[in-house]
């Protein structure tokens, strides 16, 4: 039995060099490899981004990292000599002549940033929907890049608005999940609400009529048409109030409806009443549209009487019912009160003895 265990023994004392040596083997094949492209957050290059199997000196910084969102170049020589300088020797450098770095970011686009602040002011003050806000930046806007690990949304944590002047300034946090600092941005500027507006493509007159080619939709400023800007399908077909340039906003205030009456044109009077219809001529003494009351000349008489426009050129005349007098309701009733039974078996008799001769 003795003799067994130091047979197994030695055989452990002689494999225990081989092992070891199988162990260097596999260290040799991990040597330190370069890397042809690299990706990085910081702003900061370490060995161990440009290198496989760096080992202790891989959190060693080499390089500052390029601008956010943006890729730089360096030879693959010049890599190898710093390298060399922090005692990283004997890296592969697999026949790449230069490396790339890339450094990491997330950015938040122009149109991005406008919805944001639209989105935090609207209806504030009475401004309108979002959608209908155009504001205008103090500075130059431009993409915003941000390190890659600012990774939540944008907040808004201070919002202000001055209806009067229209200016905004408003602030937001974007979280991370990296550490308790967030970043804030603020924006400052001018927020305009915009309504689509019914505008005249020519000069008109007051009293015309606009066809559909003397209206266009345009986008403009709500202080400039007011809360009441007609649109299109409630201008076209409409009757000016008051004359108007081209490029004018409309308002529903400027527009009524035609006048289906127009002042010193022959108009039809129209006298109807329990049953009796009657039509004469007339003109107009002034204007109106459908339901106004207007003056007008009855050509036959001569006389002037006010009616209501009914329709084109016509105007509706109303004529006084005949109403009876006091008196004569008394006189009704007092016949009807001397009408007693005695009265009436009196006649009844009367009429007998006539008929008896």
């Amino acid at each position: 039995m003795m003799i067994v265990r130091s047979i197994l023994v030695a055989a452990l004392l002689l494999a225990a060099p081989s092992t070891a040596l199988a162990q260097e083997k596999d260290d040799a094949i991990a040597a330190p490899v370069l890397r042809a492209q690299v990706t990085v957050e910081s702003d900061i290059v370490r060995i161990g981004d440009m290198v496989e199997n760096a080992g202790t000196a891989a959190q060693v910084a080499i390089y500052r990292s390029p601008d956010l969102g943006t890729t730089g170049t360096l030879p693959t020589a010049q890599v190898i000599s710093a390298l060399q300088a922090h005692q990283v020797i004997g890296v592969d450098t697999r026949d790449i002549k230069s490396v790339t770095v890339t450094r990491l970011a997330r950015t938040i686009e122009t149109r991005e940033i406008e919805s944001q602040v639209a989105h935090a002011i609207e209806h504030r003050s009475g401004l309108g929907d979002a959608a209908n806000l155009s504001l205008t930046f103090d500075r130059d806007m431009q993409d915003v890049r941000l390190d890659a690990w600012n990774n939540g949304d944008l907040q808004p944590v201070l919002v202000h608005y001055e209806p009067r002047s229209g200016r905004f300034d408003v602030s937001f946090e974007i979280s991370n999940d990296i550490n308790s600092a967030r970043t804030r941005l603020r924006f400052t500027g001018v927020a305009v609400e915009m309504l689509d507006a019914a505008v005249l493509t020519r000069n008109v007159d007051r009293g015309e009529v606009l066809k559909a080619s003397d209206v266009v939709i345009e986008r403009r400023p709500k202080a400039e048409v007011g809360s009441d800007a007609a649109t299109r399908g409630r201008a076209v077909g409409m009757q000016m109030r008051k004359a108007a340039h081209a490029g004018q906003g409309l308002r529903v205030a400027d527009l009524g409806k035609p006048d289906l009456v127009q002042k010193d044109d022959n108009v039809t009077l129209i006298y109807e009443a329990s049953g009796i219809y009657l039509t004469a001529r007339g003109k107009a003494v002034d204007s109106g549209t459908e339901g106004d009351t207007v003056t007008v000349l009855n050509l036959q008489s001569k006389r002037t009487i006010s009616g209501l426009v009914v329709g084109r050129d016509q105007v509706a005349i109303s004529i006084a019912t005949p109403r009876l007098s006091v008196a004569d309701t008394t006189a009704s009733v007092g016949t009807a009160e001397t009408e007693t039974p005695v009265s009436v078996a009196n006649r009844n008799s009367a009429q007998s003895i006539s008929k008896a001769e």
